[in-house]
């Protein structure tokens, strides 16, 4: 079967996916999109959550600075509340997807192979792709992180918080949420106004609120940067990867773990009264008992529930992406994560990583949506460079085997 032919082909079509081909096209770069827009946000995240980062945060990148949430409010005739509801989120990243990316191709990417001129993608219906360049944005789904004792239990008793689209559906029902940040909680509060029955379960010995008021003013960007990623102050160094990146390692690992650190945020808090949060245990077991289960803590104490949902977050590791399989004998990788340039570029010349798989090279800010302005433009440099321009990288990337 003979395929088409691409410069650079895109695989993923959510905020990384669609600002990556935004930019590229923007430079006279032939980039082609494979996936569903926004399909992760709309399926793998719960009816009625609204999103964590601040209006400000929560722009996909352009290279127009068009397609922004105010553009998006303006081309609707109507306003989106603050903070952003999933939804409006989600017809916000569609609506830019069809300004920016009207050609989307909805297929999915199920093989890539190297090629004497590149890369051959190969789409879900047996049509090859060939690509000079492959840039992969396919998200955080494959990542969700299920505690090992908790293997082997059955989805309708245990399932991941990146499954619960519709909390509804556990109305009148006895759930345990495990974890104590903003999915967490979030999700127990949507369960618990659907009807069911919640306890959250943490580690911690309290519950964490982050507060970020607007009553500061203008005296509110001084603490924190527009990418509203970070702690107070150290948050202008987390949300910028080129003095990120400057740090020693170890200032960067703890900075980073301080910048993801499980909360919840304090617009949440009201909501969450009469929600049972119990703190500084954790689910040791947890056995099947008739349609229910028996859940163990750490504390020796049991429950019995209905349904146990794991907010315990993502772990990356991109060999868990199927269609790279071919690849990955050749992909050099450090707990997961690829080993990146300057340019998002990885051991595999013309393979690129956005997003989260991107966090260990360049910190905690490409693991949510203000990333996107720095990862694309980053990648465009990198793509359009003159031929032959020697790859320059971190001087963070040549330690980063050590981390």
């Amino acid at each position: 079967m003979t395929g088409h032919a691409c410069d650079t082909v895109i695989i993923g079509a959510g905020p990384y996916g669609l600002a990556a081909a935004a930019h590229l096209r923007a430079a006279g770069v032939d980039a082609k999109v494979f996936g569903r827009a926004m399909d992760f946000w709309d399926e793998h995240m719960p009816k009625g959550m609204f999103l964590r980062s601040g209006r400000d945060a929560s722009h996909i990148s352009d290279p127009h600075s068009a397609l922004t949430l105010d553009g998006f409010e303006r081309s609707r005739g109507r306003s989106v509340a603050r903070p952003t509801p999933l939804a409006d989120f989600v017809e916000y990243g569609r609506w830019y997807q069809s300004r920016a990316v009207p050609d989307l191709d909805p297929r999915r990417i199920e093989r890539v192979t190297r090629t004497a001129q590149g890369f051959r993608v190969t789409c879900d219906d047996g049509e090859p792709i060939e690509a000079r360049r492959l840039v992969v944005a396919a998200g955080i789904s494959p990542f969700a992180r299920r505690p090992a004792e908790l293997d082997g239990l059955p989805a309708d008793l245990c399932s991941h918080s990146s499954d619960l689209a519709q909390p509804a559906r556990f109305a009148g029902s006895r759930v345990i949420v495990v974890g104590g940040g903003q999915s967490a909680i979030e999700c127990a509060v949507l369960l618990l106004e659907a009807g069911a029955d919640v306890e959250v379960v943490q580690r911690a010995r309290a519950q964490r609120w982050l507060g970020r008021s607007h009553r500061l003013g203008r005296f509110r960007a001084l603490l924190f940067p527009r990418t509203d990623v970070g702690p107070a102050f150290l948050g202008h160094i987390a949300g910028r990867p080129p003095i990120f990146t400057r740090l020693p390692i170890s200032w960067q690992r703890g900075l980073a773990m301080r910048s993801i650190a499980p909360a919840a945020s304090g617009w949440l808090r009201p909501r969450a009264r009469g929600l049972t949060i119990t703190t500084a245990r954790s689910v040791v077991s947890a056995t099947r008992s008739g349609d229910r289960l028996r859940v163990r803590l750490s504390d020796g104490s049991d429950r019995a529930v209905d349904h146990l949902l794991l907010a315990t977050g993502y772990r990356i590791n991109v060999a868990r992406y199927e269609f790279l399989a071919p690849l990955l004998s050749s992909l050099h990788l450090v707990d997961g994560y690829p080993l990146l340039d300057r340019g998002f570029g990885s051991s595999i010349p013309g393979l690129y990583f956005m997003g989260a798989p991107a966090a260990k090279a360049f910190g905690p800010v490409v693991r949510f949506v203000s990333g996107t302005d720095f990862a694309a433009r980053s990648l465009v440099r990198s793509i359009t460079k003159p031929s032959g321009a020697a790859i320059d990288r971190f001087s963070a990337g040549r330690v980063f085997e050590a981390r």
